[in-house]
């Protein structure tokens, strides 16, 4: 029996018009990632990993090429119907946290229920922060927080709609290295106990094999795809 894919990129393709003239920075990408699956896009800076990662997200539009997200294709959506897709079954984690500074720890991990007009589960938030180990900071904001901290209630508020994908752009490029190697196991523990979905842009080697699968790029193409010793 095959393994349903939640994210299949086929021919993927993006160009951007400048005044120097168009400059496409990914070609004819295609991979899929089968549900469950945990996979790394690595390779050097302006490789074309953040962009994949947005067109993967529904973030944005390829120029040519499709992706399916969830058994949907993204591609022809509206920006409104993208973000639904993504309110319902996509997590992030960004390098730069994205925490709004207004709000709470916890009142931070709830706004993606709030969009999806759910109503707030302060018991689910308040858990997920214990569970990153912030069980006693729900009342503190993000100015009040350390950058390992903050990233934490980042990834309490990717996992409190239940994802079923997530994806991390250089999660722990802002972060010393004790407190990176925390970040990671959070990451990974869980999202093993969630049974979500991983797809991790990084630069860090030891991170990336972590995962079960390494994809390559260089100058947008895709130079190598390799399965991991998971």
């Amino acid at each position: 029996m095959s393994v349903q894919s939640i994210l299949k990129v086929e021919h993927l393709t993006k160009t951007y018009a400048t005044a120097a003239g168009p400059l496409t920075v990914l070609h004819e990408v295609s991979f899929a990632i089968p549900t469950g699956g945990t996979c790394a896009i690595v390779g050097p800076s302006g490789s074309g990993k953040t962009t994949l990662l947005g067109l993967c997200a529904g973030l944005d539009q390829p120029s040519t090429g499709s992706v399916r997200l969830d058994g949907r294709e993204i591609g022809g959506l509206s920006e409104d119907q993208r973000a639904l897709v993504r309110n319902q079954c996509v997590g992030f984690v960004f390098q730069n946290f994205q925490l709004i500074p207004t709000l709470t720890a916890a009142e931070n991990v709830l706004v993606p229920l709030e969009l999806r007009g759910n109503g707030a589960s302060e018991s689910a938030a308040a858990e997920l922060l214990a569970r990153v180990g912030l069980g006693d900071r729900l009342d503190h904001y993000p100015s009040q927080l350390s950058g390992g901290e903050q990233q934490r209630v980042a990834l309490a508020r990717a996992f409190i709609n239940r994802p079923r994908i997530l994806f991390c752009d250089e999660p722990t490029g802002n972060l010393d290295g004790d407190t990176a190697h925390a970040m990671v196991d959070l990451i990974f523990g869980l999202n093993r106990e969630r049974g979500t979905t991983l797809v991790l842009v990084t630069h860090d080697l030891e991170l990336a094999r972590r995962t079960q699968r390494i994809l390559r790029l260089r100058s947008g193409h895709v130079i190598s795809d390799e399965a991991t010793a998971h």
